[in-house]
């Protein structure tokens, strides 16, 4: 993976408070699990307008580079302070324990 596409995804994953690699966007995710990512986020109380989406589909570097910066296999995937969080299934998990909630209210 070249340096300049993990260095692009460092720079997002640390000057954002809460980013979303996703297929598509807030307003039309391309994919089941990136529509669910947006849901809970919203469910969460989270403004579409305080995510930042980036859309793996448009720029092949980033679909593969952000898998080998996170050493997570699939997308979405949802970073919270410069932290990496999970995907759709672990976002679910932590909304219904109560713990994305209070990760995410602090950013919103």
């Amino acid at each position: 993976m070249d340096q300049n596409t993990q260095q692009r995804i460092d720079d997002l994953v640390k000057h954002h408070g809460i980013v979303l690699f996703m297929k598509g966007n807030a307003s039309f995710p391309m994919c089941g699990f990136s529509g669910r990512a947006i849901q809970i986020l919203k469910a969460c109380g989270v403004e579409p307008a305080a995510v930042t989406t980036v859309n793996v589909l448009e720029d092949e570097a980033v679909r593969q580079g952000i898998k080998e910066y996170s050493q997570w296999p699939t997308i979405p995937q949802l970073y919270v302070k410069g932290e990496f969080v999970g995907g759709s299934d672990i976002m679910m998990e932590m909304y219904e324990s109560g713990e994305l909630q209070q990760l995410v209210a602090a950013q919103a």
